[in-house]
């Protein structure tokens, strides 16, 4: 049996995504659960030839007889979450808690029209942080109150904690990144609420004793969206000549880009309790290791970088992608 979070190491946008799909379909896992914020993040994946932004179901879809969850801290908004339902036709094995806040249009409206939210702090304007506002003032509906999500409601808390106590595999998959945490990230530039492996474990009704790893992502480089400080951001020319350019899954934004800062590493891995850790990207930042599916494949200097962030952060590096495919991945954890 094993319960493993997956956590954001920075500021999001560190390839979750792959490594639940990949965790999911290797290891079989029997819960995949989203936790989280809500739909503000967009989780990618390239699966059976096409490319998938997930924002509401777990990136663990592609474990065929997973049961997917959405945690009852998880905000959701119905047309979101019904659409990717439809669109993966899982409807059978889809789960939401009954305690879900609902994402309302008028919530999505004061996100866009709050200049504060869309021009200062830099949110996605999805509607997340005014929904959870209005959680907090008790005034607002929740996933049992909307009769199209009324066929998939279920006690995500019981069925974690059942799958627990059977001895099988959970998944659990946050959100965002440490970075972006509402108590220890870089405030007033961060989302809703916390965003740390604790707050996973309340997100979908676990405690803490459950858990045997957590998994923080990171980049072998670093991005962020919106506002906010970045001390190792790179000017514009700098990133596009190493051909580090993103845009926003969700919102279409220009990431900033930033070298890899080990002091957010140290601190992210001490408040996560990291026990692993996935670095993705090492192709775009070491082209020669694109693909590689062993350690002893890469050039001396990605190894090299490998040790440093084990070194800085005293956490072992068990996963490393190499590439946007499946298969493009070192799993170092047997070793």
């Amino acid at each position: 049996m094993s319960v493993t979070i997956i956590s954001g190491g920075f500021w999001g946008d560190e390839g979750k995504g792959k490594v639940v799909a990949y965790l999911a379909y290797h290891d079989q896992v029997a819960i995949a659960a989203r936790a989280g914020v809500g739909p503000n993040a967009g989780h990618t994946i390239e699966w059976q030839g096409e490319r998938v932004v997930m924002r509401q179901v777990p990136c663990g879809f592609v474990a065929p007889e997973a049961r997917l969850l959405i945690g009852a801290g998880v905000l959701v908004d119905p047309r979101v979450t019904l659409a990717e339902v439809e669109r993966l036709h899982i409807g059978s094995r889809m789960g939401i808690d009954p305690q879900c806040t609902v994402i309302l249009p008028e919530h999505i409206q004061i996100d866009r029209n709050s200049s504060h939210l869309r021009e200062e702090v830099g949110t996605t304007g999805t509607g997340c942080g005014p929904a959870n506002e209005a959680r907090v003032r008790r005034d607002t509906l929740l996933a049992k109150d909307v009769a199209e999500l009324k066929p998939f409601l279920s006690d995500v808390a019981l069925e974690i904690n059942q799958a627990i106590k059977a001895g099988k595999n959970v998944l659990i998959e946050g959100s965002q990144g440490f970075g972006l945490s509402l108590y220890h990230g870089t405030f007033p530039y961060v989302t809703s609420k916390d965003t740390t492996a604790s707050a996973f474990c309340m997100d979908v009704g676990i405690g803490p004793t459950r858990v045997t790893d957590v998994m923080l992502v990171f980049k072998a480089y670093v991005s962020r969206v919106g506002g906010g400080p970045f001390a190792t951001e790179l000017p514009l020319e700098e990133v596009e000549r190493r051909g580090w350019s993103e845009f926003g899954a969700v919102t279409g934004r220009r990431r900033r880009i930033g070298e890899f800062d080990y002091q957010i590493a140290r601190r992210s891995t001490m408040i996560n309790g990291a026990t692993g850790i996935c670095i993705t990207c090492l192709d775009r930042r070491y082209a020669e290791a694109f693909g590689a599916q062993r350690l002893e494949d890469l050039p001396s200097e990605a190894r090299e970088f490998i040790e440093k962030v084990e070194q800085e952060t005293e956490v072992p590096v068990t996963l490393i992608s190499t590439g946007p495919q499946y298969e493009h991945i070192i799993d170092l954890r047997g070793n």
